[in-house]
């Protein structure tokens, strides 16, 4: 496995970290990956190994304010940025695999980054993954947290709030959790802009997913308490029937990849992605 660094320009020139992993021969496919609020792409390693073995490349970005990426701390003046940011990732990650065929993989606020993308585009892409989809939030969104957002986002855009993510709701893993906890790339905090734009893009993402156009792998653990399965069911059924794969996983928590039996949600990516590589290739 051949892992490297980079940098890449997101919206309005900021630098960027990312992470590519990518096998001895020339990949078959490669994969974006778009992580979720307060992390980093340095947590996806249990789909690292596994795709690659498979003969996939796999790229990883910090988003900016995120891990090792600049810019406030989970903080954006307008979703747009996030959205331009992954456009200029899909970019780059095309222009180094020599245009194989790409595919997206957003996990919770990232599956909102990719939902909202796909909306505007699909252009490049042989299909997209979508894991603890962000459109039912029952943690991050709670009623409370989104009244007070809404009303110092105007007046104070930039103050921050604790989150109120139980890590221990990410995992069965007690090792996964303790690793979370102790990761001094990981952030409890957002601003109020945050929480108004990410409100703001699960209403677009609802009123117009019906016309995603790009074949759709869902990937929900069903004792998830912070993104309900609820929405990643709702997303499933407003898409036309044989355009979307919905694998719901028995008592796995928020992070499927990194949960007790990821072993199994890695075989179900690369057995989708088999498929869906083997029709558009």
């Amino acid at each position: 496995m051949q892992h490297a660094e980079g940098r890449f320009a997101g919206a309005g020139g900021l630098e960027l970290y990312f992470q590519s992993w990518a096998p001895p021969q020339p990949p078959r496919a490669a994969v974006a990956v778009v992580h979720g609020v307060g992390e980093h792409g340095g947590r996806y390693t249990n789909l690292v190994g596994p795709l690659v073995d498979d003969g996939y490349a796999v790229y990883a970005y910090d988003q900016r304010g995120h891990g090792r990426s600049p810019g406030l701390r989970v903080h954006i003046d307008r979703w747009a940025e996030y959205r331009d940011d992954l456009g200029a990732f899909l970019r780059m990650v095309a222009a180094e695999t020599a245009r194989v065929p790409l595919v997206v993989y957003g996990h919770s606020m990232g599956s909102l980054v990719v939902l909202d993308y796909l909306l505007q585009s699909s252009d490049g892409l042989a299909g997209a993954i979508i894991s603890g989809v962000a459109l039912e939030p029952a943690g991050v969104g709670s009623p409370l947290l989104i009244a007070v957002a809404r009303i110092l986002s105007g007046v104070r855009p930039r103050r921050s709030l604790k989150l109120g993510i139980d890590a221990a709701a990410l995992s069965r893993d007690p090792q996964t959790v303790a690793a979370y906890r102790a990761d001094p790339l990981v952030t409890s905090r957002a601003t109020m802009r945050w929480g108004t734009e990410s409100l703001a893009a699960v209403r677009r993402i609802e009123a117009g997913m019906s016309r995603i156009a790009v074949p759709l792998l869902v990937l929900h653990g069903e004792a998830d308490r912070l993104n309900l399965v609820s929405g990643a069911r709702a997303l499933a059924h407003a898409l036309p029937v044989g355009s979307t794969t919905l694998k719901v996983y028995p008592d796995v928590c928020h992070e499927p990849h990194n949960d007790l039996g990821h072993e199994q949600v890695a075989a179900d990516v690369v057995a989708w992605l088999g498929r869906v590589v083997g029709t558009q290739a």
